[in-house]
């Protein structure tokens, strides 16, 4: 076979993606239900390469032929677009990350690409460690990062543990996330970046996220926000000024539960006081041909489709989550054997208000049973039962239809009780900065009617009638009641 040369392969990678931007800003025009169902996957492209088919297909293959030898050198020197290897790229990603990129964008014209990683977890490292290299002129800089306590326990540990602890990367904690007095205080020339989570998983922190912002951009780093809880059926950091958004997908953005996967979604041209021009200009795409294709955490070609193919309702998923989990907070907030509830949709929450700004049901302005925008606070919240931690696992275990799981986001109704499961790791000290006692419950709301898991929430808090327990208050201990106060 006579070879084409290697600018032929590379003009022709030139009108391809010039046809996929204009695909890509065709979709930008569109509303968020419509992206979230086509996404970037176009009629000519299935006509002309997928035998017609009007689902995503799922390419299940470690790697990619080419032509020639042509082909290849200009392939993996990444001068054309190549699905070479799918630790690093493959057209089932491609689909995934290029719609994630455009809901996190949504309602902006800003330009951010994606990169989906196997977890949420992966997707965190993916998003922090490139901001924390050793800067070789300055071996004994001591380096950190700013970071609020109130965070998944498994982002706890890899701060505290994989980055302060084993590599003596600080982690600065902000105990109190809507103060920007504390974030500033915790700032110097050495913080690589801030980071967020709101709302936080289990204890609904929340902050003014222009404000902390702002901070971050004066101080020449980048502002990253965990908003797996909100998704951005309800949020989306990049629009309002942030860097880089990171999603565990495996939760509510899908929430069928088949898979795990995660995503990075960075703007173009981030802030960062690191000196790497290619990172600055393209994040998403830099680590997922750079780092990511070096350490290997990116998403399955099997994972990357079932996620794909369950955000498509995200929307109007998250609009019936929120509104049945308004109901139940609202019930448990009155009921005798609990001490207090914390969803950010009860008025009485102490960041109500600035949580409210924010967290807002996109597109419900153009909705024929809204006719303007409406808030929504997701489907994860907490309940702190009177009695302590031995109360509450006498509730949980009488729980009947909720699944009692570490997981979070799903069609069905989940509880857990952190203390001893997602969150045992990080030690008495470690809740107590995030908040979490041993009589808290964890209740990720499902799509069940909310009068069914109402009934089974009594049922689980009916088994205290009648008991006593002693405990001290205000506990945070994994364990159950000790000395101090009855309660009946």
């Amino acid at each position: 076979m006579k070879s084409q040369g290697k600018n032929f392969y590379i003009e022709a990678a030139r009108r391809s993606a010039e046809w996929h931007r204009t695909n890509i800003e065709s979709m930008k025009r569109k509303k968020f239900d419509s992206i979230a169902v086509h996404g970037i996957y176009s009629m000519q492209e299935a006509l002309d390469f997928n035998q017609g088919s009007i689902i995503e297909p799922i390419y299940m293959s470690t790697s990619q032929a080419y032509r020639d030898s042509d082909e290849m050198e200009a392939a993996l020197s990444y001068e054309i677009p190549t699905w070479c290897y799918s630790r690093i790229a493959n057209p089932s990603l491609y689909y995934l990350e290029g719609v994630l990129a455009l809901l996190e964008g949504y309602g902006a014209d800003i330009e951010a690409t994606c990169c989906a990683t196997a977890s949420g977890m992966g997707a965190i490292q993916s998003a922090v460690d490139p901001f924390l290299v050793v800067d070789l002129k300055k071996p004994d800089q001591k380096i950190n990062f700013v970071a609020t306590s109130q965070v998944y326990g498994g982002t706890f540990q890899q701060f505290a543990i994989r980055k302060n602890q084993e590599k003596n990367i600080e982690w600065r904690k902000v105990v109190h996330s809507n103060d920007i007095d504390e974030w500033a205080s915790l700032i110097d020339e050495n913080t690589r970046f801030l980071y967020g989570e709101m709302p936080s998983n289990p204890g609904q922190a929340f902050f003014d996220l222009e404000k902390v912002i702002e901070l971050a951009h004066q101080h020449g780093i980048p502002m990253i926000v965990d908003a797996t809880v909100a998704t951005p059926a309800l949020m989306r950091p990049l629009t309002l000024g942030a860097d880089i958004v990171v999603q565990s997908i495996s939760k509510t953005i899908t929430s069928g539960g088949f898979g795990i996967g995660g995503a990075v979604i960075a703007r173009k041209n981030l802030t960062t006081n690191i000196e790497n021009d290619e990172m600055k200009a393209d994040f998403g795409t830099y680590i997922k041909l750079l780092p990511n294709r070096d350490n290997g955490p990116n998403i399955s070609p099997f994972n990357a489709i079932m996620a794909l193919n369950d955000l498509r309702t995200i929307r109007s998923k998250v609009d019936m989550f929120s509104r049945s989990t308004m109901r139940v907070a609202e019930y448990l907030s009155q009921h005798k054997h609990i001490e207090q509830v914390d969803y950010l949709g009860l008025k009485n929450h102490p960041l109500h208000e600035v949580a409210k700004k924010y967290l807002v049901l996109v597109d419900s302005e153009y909705d024929e049973q809204y006719g303007e925008k409406v808030n929504r606070y997701g489907h994860l919240m907490s309940f702190r039962v009177k009695g302590g931690g031995r109360a509450a696992r006498d509730v949980f275990d009488g729980f009947n239809m909720i699944w009692r799981a570490t997981d979070l986001g799903r069609i069905k109704s989940v509880a857990t009780i952190p203390a001893i499961s997602t969150h045992s790791q990080q030690g008495e000290e470690g809740r107590r900065l995030a908040d979490i006692p041993a009589s808290l419950i964890r209740l990720c709301v499902g799509g069940e009617h909310p009068d069914d898991i109402i009934a089974d929430l009594e049922r689980g808090l009916s088994v205290l009638d009648g008991k006593k327990y002693f405990v001290t208050s205000p506990e945070f201990s994994a364990g159950g009641a000790s000395s101090a106060t009855l309660i009946r």
